[in-house]
């Protein structure tokens, strides 16, 4: 089983290079040479977490402490470095960080397969969301929030997310319809977590929350949708729905 889903990541990973080409052949030297940094680090990010659930869920709860605890770092460092400007706004998104850390922090320790499901369908609808809009996209979603978003984007993330979730299936021994409800939620989680982080950083004028991570900028600016598609998957557990 875990040797098939691998080989499913490896494909993907595989056929997210092949994109990556066609998109950079085109673009300068130095462009390109980021975007493939970009790719590497993703490999391994990707790889780091999976192997910490595969081989000991402990490991990836240590993960989802560490980025919680940087990310709150990142945070209160941007509101540090602008003055501290816009007082009312960091508060109200410092608690709402701290909520969805806390349902991000149970999700690390939920069953196992439930959380390499989640994780699986949250990496690969950020990743192709990426690709496809890079690829194909137009017609912008939020110009002045998120530039780089697009409806094409969107579209093709989460298509791809929610076909994987059937091949991924048996992770969970969902119904079809509790498996294309649960995925399609934490698509929506994860975009909205991005597109929150996204809020953020223009409201305090920043590209990236940190230079921490190669190619992605913070670890906000990597997790942001693993946090808050993590602390949906909780709370529906929480709630008993996925029963």
């Amino acid at each position: 089983m875990i040797f098939t889903i691998y080989i499913i990541i490896l494909s993907y990973f595989i056929l997210g290079a092949v994109a990556f080409y066609f998109i950079n052949r085109k673009k300068d030297r130095n462009t390109a040479h980021e975007s493939w940094k970009k790719y590497i680090s993703y490999f391994i990010i990707i790889h780091a977490l999976f192997f910490g659930i595969i081989f000991n869920q402990l490991i990836f709860r240590i993960i989802a402490l560490v980025i919680i605890l940087i990310g709150m770092v990142e945070l209160i460092n941007l509101f540090r470095n602008s003055g501290y400007r816009k007082q009312g706004f960091f508060i109200v998104s410092f608690v709402l960080f701290v909520v969805l850390s806390a349902g991000f922090f149970r999700f690390s320790g939920s069953n196992k397969d439930l959380v390499l499901f989640a994780f699986l369908i949250l990496s690969i609808f950020d990743a192709f969301s990426q690709i496809s809009g890079q690829l194909a996209g137009k017609r912008k979603l939020f110009p002045a929030i998120s530039p780089g978003k697009t409806v094409e984007g969107l579209l093709g993330g989460t298509c791809i997310a929610i076909a994987s979730s059937f091949l991924l299936k048996s992770l969970v021994e969902f119904s079809i319809g509790s498996t294309l409800l649960i995925a399609l939620g934490i698509v929506l989680f994860a975009f909205a977590g991005d597109l929150a982080a996204s809020v953020f950083k223009r409201k305090y004028n920043v590209k990236d929350f940190s230079q921490l991570l190669p190619g992605h900028g913070g670890f906000l600016d990597r997790f942001d949708s693993l946090i808050a598609g993590g602390a949906f998957v909780a709370v529906v557990e929480f709630f008993g729905i996925l029963n």
